[in-house]
């Protein structure tokens, strides 16, 4: 029988906090009780952030942390342990896109995609994994459509939301039986900065539009599907209809798949 979870005086870190889906969660956990640790890059943001959610009464703490460097993460959680003696719930909520074709995207930026998206979230997880365990806690991992369907022209991208898959997936089997649970979440297209500050082949941001399917959706909706998922403590959230019917259609037909996904996006690799 799945429990049900209550975050009501427990600690959420989430990173990624100072803006887009990683506010969203922050103040939607806070709404419903939860202490929240915001990690962010950077520190201006994430302070603003945090004096926000202040105000809405929420207990907040900011903190500076660069989720690539294993050092900075372990003293945020560190920080975090400190003021509220605990971790309950991990949001591994930080990322960073980029779009380019691969023969036009240098190492160096694949480098840094996985740095974020994956490492962030591997070294995050370490971190906290100790606590969580102690308080029979919650990993949340942000993952997207690209972590289980090919999507052109994002190699580096999609390349790290499968690994997520790969590492929370088997992580889940290895947590069975010690009341930890591992929610990974796959999101569509979301109006946050993320498409906007993508980098290019060349490790610029790109100026070349990103294209979308459907409606993207707000960030305080994808807030309130994840909390809810958290708190029936499901094991994979996919998210919109498209989201649902792109994993379906994946599924059946991955040839139909690619066909149509390639007309939908092979504009944004036009130069």
């Amino acid at each position: 029988m799945r429990i049900r979870r209550n975050f009501t005086d427990k600690c959420v870190v989430v990173t990624g906090a100072a803006g887009g889906m990683g506010l969203a969660f922050a103040r939607r956990f806070g709404q419903a009780g939860a202490r929240v640790a915001m990690l962010d890059v950077q520190a201006a943001a994430v302070e603003a952030a945090a004096g926000q959610l202040a105000l809405e009464g929420i207990d907040v703490l900011p903190l500076a942390c660069d989720v690539s460097d294993p050092g900075s993460v372990v003293a945020a959680m560190d920080r975090v342990l400190d003021r509220f003696g605990g971790v309950d719930v991990l949001i591994n909520n930080a990322g960073i896109s980029a779009r380019a074709a691969f023969e036009q995207t240098r190492l160096a930026v694949f480098h840094r995609v996985m740095g974020i998206n994956f490492f962030g979230a591997l070294y995050a997880t370490k971190a906290a994994l100790g606590s969580l365990k102690r308080r029979k806690g919650l990993i949340v991992t942000i993952s997207s459509l690209a972590g289980f369907s090919p999507l052109l022209g994002r190699t580096a991208y999609a390349a790290s939301k499968h690994a997520l898959h790969g590492l929370f997936d088997s992580l889940r089997s290895e947590l069975r039986g010690t009341g930890v649970g591992v929610l990974v979440v796959c999101p569509g297209f979301t109006a946050t900065n993320i498409g906007t500050s993508a980098l290019d082949g060349d490790g610029s941001i790109t100026r070349h539009p990103q294209s979308t399917v459907g409606r993207p959706a707000r960030p305080d909706e994808v807030a309130e599907q994840v909390f809810q998922a958290a708190r029936k403590n499901k094991r994979r959230l996919v998210l919109t209809p498209v989201g649902r019917l792109t994993r379906l259609v994946n599924t059946l037909s991955p040839r139909l798949y690619e066909f149509l996904m390639a007309r939908s996006v092979r504009s944004e690799l036009e130069r």
